[in-house]
């Protein structure tokens, strides 16, 4: 408490004391008189005074700006006009094209030649359905120069029956055909000893089949088929052969590998072999296993699988076990307008009675048929759209076949058989390497009109034969398309076959000497038609075949008809 009186009476001492010597100081005042100055004023730049951005004007002519006011105006104008109501664009429609489920064709035309097909088709249900189809093709014949009958015929039923359920769908089928050819190419140098000998140049064939599919909705199992066919002739030939395919996707550590199967046998006799009277054996059972990965990148997608094949000869007794590769590829360069492509195949090719036959109908009944070792079969290609409907396709291959089969002219051996005058064909095999290069282009100028042309070029390299025999070394089509209206549509086909080599014998009626290798022609056969839709139902079409009117030889010694037209209808309905 004493300290702190002691400063507070130090504090009131204070404050008096500066009070006093402030009212002292008030009292003093300068004193009036001359001030004499003894330095010169220098001015300094904080003395000046800063010019105004907007200095003020005092002039007389500088008024302040008035504000101005707009008025508009308005009154009512009469008007007449009124707007439409807008509405979208409509675009022309074609009246729906009415489809048929079944339709028949007749034609008839030169060289008293009958064209009939008959196409049926029903639904049960929803999920049945039953179809059949019926064709006739014959020719009296009649071409010039031909000194035996050279008529054909072609017929052929096929029935089916399929269905549809949740998870598969699955259909049967079965067939017959009948088929009629002759060995009229008989050369000039045994025409005469052919006809002495009264020969039968008929030779028909017989086909029956029966076959189903299935294919299954999210399983392993994709699909399956097989196939039982049985050929013939009247020549006392018979084939069997027996065909199961099944298509599987095999999961391997979240990978999927696609796997195709096959069980095919074959077998079949021949009441003899071309030279002598010995019955002629055939046949041969395989297993086929071909897996494929595929792997895609951005634009690349790659095929990477092997085939595996097991072949067991059941004449012979021997077993073979083969592997080919399997893989493609594709590589998008620049999208759909150029896509580089190639790949490596191989597999085991089943030779047959009925396919040769179908390839060549002037076979004789005495063939020797054995599988074809395709060692590989390597290409490359380029492919895409040079502009939005033209598409292209240029590609390059070789192929490696061993056992090749061969379509080459029989020997002549003068025996009483109805197809040993040099008028029939046989079969050779050889190792036989084939390197070609095809372009291809098809035009869609426009749903109304398409245009193809291809062209292929082939070299053959051989072993033991002197030549490839009847293989062309060029090949050419051309396909046009085109509905001209309404009512009106035409078309066109034509092909060229380049030059083939072939064997051939002189017989002096003694003796017959060594073959040697002649040249068969090019050709060029032309096609066309025009047709005219009468109503939705019934249309009329005439035809022009082979209108370069050249009995060419496709195979040696056995010209074709020549110009051909046939005219006919064709009527679709529904039951």
């Amino acid at each position: 408490m004493r300290k702190q009186l002691k400063y507070i009476f130090t504090g009131i001492l204070l404050l008096s004391i500066s009070i006093g010597f402030a009212q002292r100081t008030q009292k003093d005042t300068i004193n009036t008189g001359v001030i004499d100055v003894v330095k010169p004023y220098a001015p300094t730049i904080s003395d000046a005074f800063k010019v105004k951005e907007i200095p003020s004007l005092d002039d007389e002519a500088t008024e302040t700006k008035k504000e101005i006011k707009y008025n508009i105006f308005s009154f009512p104008v009469a008007s007449t006009f009124t707007p439409a109501k807008g509405k979208a664009a409509v675009v022309e429609k074609r009246a729906p094209v009415k489809l048929f489920d079944n339709y028949a064709t007749l034609g008839v035309g030169t060289y008293t030649t009958v064209l009939g097909e008959v196409y049926y088709n029903h639904a049960i249900s929803r999920n049945e359905s039953v179809g059949g189809y019926v064709s006739h093709h014959s020719s009296a014949g009649g071409i010039e120069g031909v000194s035996f009958n050279d008529n054909f015929s072609n017929s052929k039923i096929n029935l089916n029956y399929s269905s549809r359920l949740r998870d598969l769908a699955w259909n049967v089928k079965a067939g017959f055909q009948h088929q009629m050819y002759n060995w009229y190419g008989v050369p000039e140098s045994q025409i005469t000893q052919a006809q002495d000998n009264n020969i039968e140049v008929d030779h028909s064939f017989f086909d029956a089949h029966f076959g189903g599919e299935i294919e299954f909705e999210d399983t392993y199992i994709n699909s399956g088929s097989f196939l039982f066919r049985r050929f013939g002739d009247n020549q006392g030939s018979g084939e069997n052969r027996f065909i199961a395919k099944a298509k599987i996707d095999v999961p391997i550590n979240d990978i999927e590998i696609s796997t195709d199967f096959k069980i095919d046998y074959l077998g079949g006799t021949f009441d003899r072999n071309y030279v002598t009277n010995d019955q002629l054996n055939y046949g041969n059972f395989q297993i086929g296993l071909s897996s494929t990965y595929q792997l895609k990148q951005d634009d690349l997608t790659l095929d990477l699988g092997v085939s595996l094949y097991y072949l067991n000869d059941k004449e012979s007794g021997d077993n073979n076990f083969y592997i080919y590769p399997n893989i493609t590829a594709t590589y998008s360069l620049v999208n759909d307008v150029l896509i580089a492509y190639g790949g490596i195949k191989g597999g085991l090719i089943q030779n047959s009675y009925y396919g040769f036959a179908k390839e060549n109908p002037f076979v004789s009944p005495t063939l020797s048929i054995t599988p074809t070792d395709q060692l590989y079969n390597a290409y490359v290609g380029l492919k895409g759209k040079l502009s939005s409907n033209m598409s292209y396709n240029v590609s390059g291959h070789y192929l490696a076949d061993r056992n090749k089969a061969l379509f080459r002219n029989n020997e002549i051996t003068l025996t009483n058989e109805d197809y040993t005058y040099g008028n029939s064909f046989g079969m050779v095999y050889d190792n036989v390497d084939t390197f070609g290069v095809a372009g291809e282009i098809n035009v869609d100028v426009n749903r109304n009109f398409k245009l193809g042309i291809k062209a292929e070029y082939f070299s053959y390299s051989t072993d033991d034969e002197v030549e490839a025999w009847n293989l062309p070394d060029i090949k050419g089509s051309l396909f046009l398309d085109y509905q001209i209206n309404e009512y009106w549509f035409a078309g066109a086909n034509l092909f060229y076959i380049g030059e083939r080599k072939d064997q051939f014998f002189l017989n002096d009626g003694t003796t017959i000497t060594s073959p040697f290798t002649v040249v068969l022609d090019s050709y060029f056969d032309a096609n066309t038609h025009i047709g005219y839709h009468i109503n939705d139902q019934l249309s009329v079409f005439a035809k022009a075949n082979n209108i370069a009117n050249d009995a060419y030889q496709k195979w040696q010694n056995f010209p074709v008809q020549s110009i051909q037209f046939l005219a006919g209808a064709t009527y679709k309905f529904d039951f």
